[in-house]
């Protein structure tokens, strides 16, 4: 890729773990999950998208489900948070490796 090249970047994602006094749990065909990690993706146009993760409160081999965040204040500042965080060690990086 030359110098000049202006790559057409899409999204860029961070993982977030959510605090134990944060989570909180929903249902999905009958199944309960405890939502445990957010997904927050800074979209092309400049605005954050988020969704929460999470795996059955029962345990066993379930799958790793998204669900929407609530409307919640202290979920939208932890949010706002990570993302002050996720661009301050994006500025500091050094490369790879």
């Amino acid at each position: 890729m030359g110098s000049d090249a202006n790559p057409d970047v899409s999204a860029l994602a961070i993982n977030v773990s959510i605090p134990e006094e944060l989570r909180w749990t929903d249902t999905r065909r009958g199944q309960e999950f405890e939502l445990t990690t957010l997904n927050v993706r800074l979209l092309k146009d400049g605005h954050l998208a988020a969704k929460a993760y999470g795996r059955p409160v029962a345990g066993g081999r379930g799958t790793y489900v998204s669900f929407p965040l609530p409307d919640s204040p202290e979920l939208a500042a932890l949010v706002a948070a990570a993302a002050g965080r996720a661009s301050v060690l994006w500025a500091g990086h050094r490369g790879l490796g």
